[in-house]
């Protein structure tokens, strides 16, 4: 677990036990089994196979391609079939053992084989499961062999990745033993723990495991102080599971909203996707503790994961740094969406109920959720036999979880019916409206006792929905849509030009756009100016949240084409004074601030002062090279014109790497100028290599429009960024990347 000192406190309570002195064991209770897969792509020949880490997503290792069966939805990235093969050498320790295997998640019709025999597997991709290998495996040498199949086309409507895509775990105990997703906490007061669950027995029969601690000075978890405990959960037989959880209360009413440990709590939400970049969807550990971290920096205290359950890594993540979540099940229910003939309409009948259970069983000890979520704008909303259907998937949520969080499901209507959608609604304790919060006072008279939240909303529509927020008690957040840029629905968010392919991405293929663009947050993890000025809203400044001051300059229209915007998208923005060739003309420039008044000075002249309305001020001026400036009471922010190409400055998100094969490194990629200005209209196509301990990974920009592959050693900088990622390679040791360019000198950066 990782202890970030100014945001988690641990606290490691008693051991709980049924004997003073629990039996040991040599062997590890749980082992990563991520190393020496060797993986082959449409055959099942391993003689051709080519040795692979898990994480492995084998889509994200090709070339975008305008006629892939995936299409706009899958990010023009080939699917298919894979075959994954592991030698698993087990010692004498191992006879008698209970041995299992946990894939967190197989994308998608997943079968696994040990020593011949099928011994599980699971179709829908983003639920975990369990197999006993017990049964198939003895001492020496055991082969596991697991089948994957994407094939099928269409089957999502965002990019879903290819193969094993998450971690792969060996749990080994003795035949009695916990059984893990039994573990469940809840807190009848916030002075008395419950921990309940189930040993397993020999003979398959079970008996409970119940205890009861007091906390008579509990710190309770929330967003500012994210406090978690750890609990040893053991048995005399010898099996024993760490436990983390944190200590919580949720209530909600439309009289008085959300309150989070008897506080009222307003959600800024962000909608994220489980793909991380140029990575695609593999689930390294320190990718999705990236993503939730750029969420929290990007001022957010809630997530949505939209539209399945997520990693366990990130629900971690969102634990220790303060993200609340609202866990979501499923896109889709009985009826089809688009032309996505084979989604989870072809599943839901025969697995509803065993991907609600993994999804509740395995996540409900995370202190970060406070909603579970059943579906997504289902297409047979307005049939009644829908209701029936999410009645059963709400109370068999209720029926595992004994902290009774709230369930919702994302309403929405691209029609004019909605009051038809209340018999829907009532099923849900809370109720999520997709666009449709403009209906929320109608319906407050209608339904005075609905609470609501806005489960989607437009990136520009960022202040109408902080305000009714705001404004209304039975309104408790927003999520906008998204808070990450991520691969698939291609062009969701896309502004183009005059003389390009018109109209929204639902209407036509729109390659090369293979990403969505509508994230506060772009590809490589760098903040759009609408996230700051989104967190402006929401969040005073503090210690964490310096920002309160931005300056944004607007592309002008004509610079490089007219402007055309769409449903999801924002005008074209940059945090930039460099307009080479606009010189002379008109150019906005846009100042966030929450000061009343603030002042815009060019080259030490003042252009003009203004009041601030919705926490913005826009001023038009002549454009002219030099330094920009704003001032707001004591603050003051500027922007350079950047100069010439002269360098290549490389910054990572650590400094260290550990030996451990799963370790990774984000370094980003700038093209700056003399004094450091980061030149924005820099092209330059840099080469990464990498020496020592490390393997390069990924290489990318934020442009979605660019056809490179990301698992290239070459990419062109997009104004003025791009991004690498490398990855331990089990060993200790320095490694170093090395970055060079046509015309400027290289650079390097090393890793302990």
């Amino acid at each position: 677990m990782r202890v970030q000192s100014k945001i988690l406190l641990l606290a490691v309570l008693l051991t709980v036990t049924d004997t003073v002195m629990a039996k040991t064991s040599t062997i590890q209770r749980k082992q990563r089994l991520n190393d020496h897969w060797q993986f082959v792509e449409n055959d099942s020949d391993f003689t051709k196979a080519n040795t692979v880490t898990l994480p492995h997503d084998w889509s994200i290792l090709h070339h975008f391609d305008a006629k892939a069966p995936a299409g706009n939805d899958g990010g023009y990235l080939p699917t298919g079939k894979g075959w994954y093969r592991r030698i698993l050498t087990l010692d004498k320790r191992y006879e008698g053992k209970k041995i299992r295997l946990y894939f967190e998640g197989i994308y998608m019709n997943s079968h696994v084989y040990i020593n011949g025999h099928q011994a599980g597997g699971w179709p829908y991709g983003y639920s975990g499961f369990w197999v006993d290998a017990t049964p198939y495996v003895s001492t020496g040498r055991n082969e596991i062999v697991v089948s994957v199949d994407n094939s099928q086309q269409k089957n999502c409507r965002w990019y879903t990745g290819s193969g094993i895509y998450r971690n792969v775990w060996l749990v080994t105990t003795d035949k009695t033993y916990i059984d893990d997703w039994s573990i469940a906490v809840s807190t009848p007061d916030i002075h008395h723990v419950e921990l309940t669950a189930t040993v397993i027995l020999p003979d398959g029969t079970t008996r409970p495991l119940q205890r009861t601690i007091e906390v008579a000075d509990p710190q309770l978890w929330s967003p500012d102080s994210p406090y978690l405990y750890q609990t040893e959960l053991a048995i005399p037989e010898g099996d024993h599971v760490s436990v983390t959880y944190g200590i919580r209360t949720i209530d909600y009413s439309a009289e008085k909203g959300l309150l989070l440990n008897g506080k009222p709590l307003k959600l800024n939400g962000a909608c994220v996707h489980h793909d991380n970049g140029i990575l695609g969807a593999a689930a390294y550990d320190d990718a999705e503790y990236r993503k939730a971290r750029l969420m929290k920096e990007a001022g957010f205290n809630a997530v949505r994961t939209s539209h399945n359950p997520p990693s366990e890594a990130f629900l971690r993540a969102c634990d220790e740094l303060g993200l609340l979540v609202i866990d979501e099940a499923l896109d889709g229910w009985r009826e089809k969406k688009n032309d996505n003939i084979y989604d989870y309409s072809t599943l839901f009948d025969q697995w509803w109920q065993r991907d609600i259970d993994a999804m509740v069983l395995r996540d409900r000890l995370h202190p970060s959720i406070f909603c579970w979520s059943t579906g997504n704008e289902v297409i047979e909303r307005k049939k009644i036999e829908v209701v029936k259907t999410a009645h059963q998937l709400a109370s068999r949520i209720r029926a595992l979880d004994p902290q009774q969080r709230p369930v919702t499901s994302a309403l929405a209507a691209w029609d004019r019916d909605w009051d038809i959608y209340d018999p829907l609604a009532a099923e849900h304790d809370i109720v999520g409206y997709n666009y449709m919060i403009f209906m929320a006072e109608s319906d407050h008279q209608r339904v005075p006792r609905r609470v609501m939240m806005q489960t989607e909303s437009y990136p520009r529509d960022a202040w109408r929905n902080y305000q009714t927020v705001q404004t209304h008690d039975y309104i408790i957040g927003d999520f906008v849509w998204t808070g990450l840029d991520y691969i698939g629905e291609s062009g969701i968010g896309r502004y183009y030009y005059e003389g390009e392919v018109p109209g929204e991405s639902w209407e036509r293929p729109l390659y090369p756009w293979h990403a969505a663009y509508c994230g506060d947050v772009d590809l490589t993890g760098s903040r759009k100016p609408i996230s700051f000025y989104r967190s402006m809203l929401w969040n005073t400044r503090t210690k964490e949240q310096e920002e309160g001051l931005y300056l944004a300059v607007r592309e002008p229209d004509g610079y490089l084409g007219k402007v055309k915007t769409s449903m999801w998208s924002t005008w074209p923005t940059q945090n930039s004074w460099t307009w080479p060739g606009w010189e002379g003309k008109p150019i906005e420039v846009e100042v966030y601030s929450r000061e009343p008044k603030v002042r815009l000075l060019l080259n030490g002249q003042l252009v003009a002062e203004q009041d601030t309305k919705e926490m913005k001020a826009t001023f038009t001026l002549p454009y002219q090279t030099g330094t920009l400036c704003a001032e707001a009471g004591e603050q003051r922010v500027e922007l350079q014109t950047a100069g010439t190409p002269a360098a290549i400055r490389l910054t990572a998100d650590r400094s260290t790497l550990k030996a451990d094969g799963q370790s990774l490194a984000f370094i980003t990629a700038e093209v700056v100028d003399a004094q450091g200005c980061v030149v924005p209209t820099a092209d330059h196509t840099l080469t990464f290599t990498v020496d020592g301990n490390a393997t390069l990974l990924a290489v990318g920009n934020a442009n979605v429009k660019d056809e490179a592959p990301y698992y290239d050693t070459t990419h062109q900088v997009w104004h003025g960024r791009a991004l690498a990622v490398i990855r331990n390679n089990g060993r200790s040791g320095k490694s170093t990347l090395r970055v060079s360019a046509e015309g400027l000198p290289s650079t390097q950066i090393t890793f302990r």
